[in-house]
């Protein structure tokens, strides 16, 4: 698939701006596809208007949720009033003050934790396994696929502080929309992570030979993370419209390519497509564990992949038996599950 004439030569010009219209004023086909986009298909419109519906209920589920956060706080203040009024006046300043003392202590802890974790990120940022997030696609993306993909990488954020191996994260082609949306997430500007609106072939270009990039097309496997490349993460929700746009960029920019080793370990139940902050997180799962298949188990959802482990060659023949309606003969067949995936995707 051609690459929409995105290069790294003309990478630091700026493009797109502004944001997305409130959803008050927001247009009800804001998904429609930009002229000169592949048209989606009959599949693909249904399972976009599909997310739509989707989103819209997950905003209405976080609406009520809110409301029933705030009815507890509410009811604990209440209990609170309430315990306080049925002591007596030493009591209840003894009460009152192991309360204050506890949040005092919870305090300091977290703040001790804050700090431990800021140093953490800055040694990775020094140190740590070089992981690019490739927003140059979003170019070619619509709003609200620009929205999922800006909640996979605050996901990736939260899972690299959470890691005892963090990684040194690259957000490069940060501009135009995701950008601003980026911006608007609190705390985005204290991110320990490199931001640069160039594309990485430019932000990187003095190490282009180190490039990597993780695209499930590619015919080599990665066999272990080498501390020395650089593995490009290509952030693309696009509802397959652009399927091998990650290894037709890499081939024409010369750099290499691997996938992971998903089939080696697990047999999935659909697809091998994982999100961005799936994908993300196998790869520093695998810095602590340096194990593929725990990695693997771990962050993949149990839904995506069977329950017989077929990598196993103890499980390799294990059948089911079902009937032949027509004959009434039994035929023996490997059993695979044919769910299907409704969440957002990345090619990989």
């Amino acid at each position: 698939m051609e690459e929409n004439g995105m290069h790294g030569n003309d990478s630091c010009a700026p493009h797109c701006n502004g944001d997305s219209p409130s959803p008050e004023h927001r247009p009800e086909k804001e998904e429609e596809i930009r002229i000169g986009d592949p048209p989606l298909s009959k599949s693909a419109g249904k399972k976009l208007k599909k997310l739509q519906r989707y989103e819209e209920k997950k905003a209405r589920q976080k609406a009520m949720a809110k409301q029933i956060k705030e009815r507890s706080k509410e009811q604990k203040r209440q209990d609170w009033a309430d315990k306080l009024a049925g002591l007596g006046e030493e009591e209840r300043s003894n009460l009152i003050q192991a309360k204050v003392d506890a949040r005092k202590e919870r305090r300091a802890q977290m703040l001790q934790d804050r700090q431990l974790t800021k140093q953490k990120l800055k040694n990775a940022q020094q140190s740590g396994q070089n992981i690019v997030l490739d927003l140059e696609l979003c170019e070619l993306m619509t709003s609200g696929e620009i929205s999922s993909l800006m909640q996979q990488i605050m996901y990736c954020y939260a899972a690299n502080k959470k890691s005892s191996t963090p990684a040194h994260i690259w957000l490069t082609g940060c501009r135009g929309k995701i950008k601003s949306r980026l911006e608007k997430v609190p705390g985005f500007d204290n991110w320990h992570v490199e931001k640069e609106e160039c594309y990485y072939i430019e932000a990187l270009k003095e190490r282009k030979d180190n490039l990597v990039y993780l695209t499930a097309d590619s015919e080599n496997v990665v066999k272990e993370l080498d501390s020395s490349k650089i593995y490009i993460i290509g952030g693309l929700v696009d509802r397959n419209r652009f399927k091998g746009i990650t290894m037709q960029k890499a081939e024409d920019q010369g750099i290499q390519t691997v996938k992971l080793p998903i089939s080696e370990h697990l047999r999935m139940t659909s697809s091998q497509v994982l999100t961005v902050n799936q994908v993300f997180e196998i790869l520093i799962t695998y810095l602590e564990l340096k194990d593929w298949k725990k990695s693997l188990m771990k962050v993949i959802p149990q839904r995506k992949r069977s329950e017989v482990d077929y990598s196993d060659p103890s499980n390799e023949a294990k059948k089911v038996t079902v009937s032949n309606d027509n004959s009434g003969e039994e035929t023996s067949c490997t059993f695979e599950s044919t769910e299907k995936e409704e969440e957002v995707t990345l090619q990989t």
